[in-house]
């Protein structure tokens, strides 16, 4: 942590403390950088269906506007690209909403630890709130080695300066405990 506070003052991490989704993605950037400076490694196999399947929908998007047929000839061709591209909308907005919820962050296990699960870090910042809620809990939440979720829901307005100015030192600490918190469930219980 020391090394973080040398580096703050050259290139402070700033938010408009009037514009919410500013301050949240500050704050969720940090945590970020917090959870994977712990040892834990991004799991990003999330992120690349989801966009494996983005890329797949602007593909049928290009194939229903560039069919080099004209329109009587290619409404077959249409009618399946409207389908296919209804389909995978869906299936996209459905893993959104069931697997990815809130989170921030996806890891893998602690290199070298017997846990079999990594971590997803969650992040809420309600509409006209200014309390912050981060969530720790296990990637797989049937398995075995899963543990019991923390969170905190703390004020923003006090990890940031009347400036924007985020900090670090004191969401760091909070972060870190939450992590700490989480990680201690498992020691506690046997």
């Amino acid at each position: 942590m020391a090394s973080n506070g040398s580096s703050s003052p050259k290139n402070p991490k700033k938010a408009k403390l009037m514009d919410p989704n500013s301050i949240k993605h500050l704050l969720d950037e940090s945590v970020t950088e917090i959870v994977t400076t712990r040892g834990y490694v991004e799991d990003v196999r999330m992120s690349n269906i989801k966009l494996f399947m983005g890329i797949t929908i602007i593909i049928i998007a290009l194939v229903a506007q560039f069919y080099p047929k004209k329109f009587p000839q290619n409404k077959d061709v249409l009618i399946g690209c409207i389908i296919l591209y209804i389909v995978f909308n869906g299936l996209l907005q459905l893993i959104i909403f069931t697997k990815e919820k809130n989170a921030v962050l996806f890891t893998y296990p602690l290199p070298g630890s017997f846990n079999s699960t990594g971590l997803v870090v969650s992040s809420k910042l309600p509409r006209f709130s200014d309390m912050y809620t981060l969530t720790v809990a296990s990637a797989d939440p049937t398995s075995i080695s899963a543990k019991k979720p923390v969170e905190f829901t703390k004020s923003v307005t006090q990890w940031f300066t009347k400036d924007g100015v985020l900090v670090e030192g004191l969401f760091w600490k909070d972060v870190d405990e939450l992590i700490n918190q989480y990680a201690g469930e498992s020691r506690k219980s046997k």
